[in-house]
């Protein structure tokens, strides 16, 4: 039993073979947009370069990327923590996956073991998530998940010619071990 796997992934961290793995998924346009926007073309050497930085993390403020993989080791995609609060028990945290693996049940299973970890070994109380309107896949996710919608913030992404939503959504601990 390893508390990073589920029945359909492991979660592991970066090494300098995702390489070639990143430098390609970040010429997935749409997973640029669900993300954040899109990147001006990146180099291998300052993909190298973030990696390096980033596999060296010791989780520092319990800030981590990691990989996500399936179990016979073929990147799937990425999961991290970020606006990490130890005072006031919450984070946010961010996933991805490649096109071509979306609604196998990844996500979902990533997203279970990455919260029960937060929740229950670092003590975190509440996590939030912030996903654009136009993201279809991750708000029925989180929907499903059970996370709750919490609110709105109108017209704060520009993409593909347009002014979208931010829907924040949030889970509290007690609500993750219910589930």
């Amino acid at each position: 039993m390893n508390y990073w796997e589920g029945e359909k992934i492991r979660l592991r961290g970066l090494e300098l073979e995702d390489l070639d793995f990143f430098y390609n998924w970040n010429l997935e346009t749409e997973t640029q947009r669900n993300l954040a926007w899109i990147w001006f073309p990146s180099t291998k050497e300052s993909q190298k370069e973030w990696i390096k930085k980033e596999s060296l993390n010791k989780g520092e403020n319990d800030e981590y990327f990691l990989v996500i993989e399936e179990k016979e080791g073929k990147q799937v995609g990425s999961i991290n923590s970020n606006t990490v609060s130890k005072i006031d028990g919450s984070f946010r945290y961010g996933i991805a996956i490649i096109e071509s693996a979306r609604k196998k049940g990844y996500a979902r299973e990533a997203i279970r073991i990455f919260l029960n970890y937060y929740f229950n070994e670092l003590r975190y109380n509440k996590v939030n998530a912030a996903v654009f309107e136009y993201n279809e896949s991750s708000n029925i996710l989180h929907k499903k998940m059970g996370f709750v919608k919490e609110g709105q913030l109108r017209k704060v992404k520009f993409t593909n010619g347009k002014y979208w939503d931010m829907i924040l959504y949030g889970m509290t601990k007690d609500e993750f071990n219910s589930m």
